[in-house]
């Protein structure tokens, strides 16, 4: 990643850009997993452009790494689960009946700091697990004999600590949980 200014600070956007890249380099065969992984906690480390170079140097400046502005997820009586290291897009949309998922965003790499997830769940439940920091606004959802469960502080609490979930949608006969990771001694889940 060139810049004519290397000692110019960068931004989350920019660092989450360079991830891409270099998550676009493993899938092509250009990185190994272990290089990827050494190579994304320095990225995460860099604070300037300049310091990005050791990183991306030596790969081609054009890799094809777009992330999609929509993630449309779907669940028919089954259960579906996100976890570990994945990229959010701006946009979720999530299409559930008779199932559950559960989507974890503690170690997710967000492209924007507001994520708008839109529900339309039947006979389910759905279960969002947000990073330190991280908040939701759930007015949007529209209830029918369904249980909205909000175990973060809303995002009228918070002024801008971390990322933003904007949930809207329809509920029938399901729950919708958000909160963060539990923590007992050596155990999560």
């Amino acid at each position: 990643m060139s810049s004519e200014r290397p000692d110019m600070r960068l931004s989350d956007a920019e660092r989450e850009k360079v991830v891409a890249q270099l998550n676009a380099a493993v899938a092509e065969g250009r990185l190994t997993l272990a290089e990827f992984e050494e190579r994304v906690d320095g990225v995460l480390r860099s604070r300037t452009h300049g310091e990005l170079e050791p990183y991306v140097g030596d790969l081609p400046a054009q890799i094809s790494a777009k992330v999609p502005d929509v993630m449309p997820i779907r669940n028919r009586a089954s259960s579906l689960k996100r976890e570990g290291r994945w990229t959010v897009p701006r946009r979720l949309s999530i299409e559930t009946r008779s199932g559950s998922v559960k989507l974890d965003f503690t170690e997710a790499v967000f492209t924007h700091n507001e994520v708008e997830v839109q529900i339309q769940a039947k006979a389910s439940s759905i279960d969002l697990v947000l990073p330190r920091g991280g908040s939701a606004d759930v007015d949007g959802i529209d209830n029918h004999s369904s249980s909205v469960r909000l175990k973060v502080p809303a995002v009228y609490d918070v002024q801008g600590l971390g990322v933003v979930l904007r949930i809207s949608g329809e509920l029938r006969s399901s729950s919708v949980r958000v909160r963060y990771q539990r923590r007992f001694w050596w155990w999560r889940w």
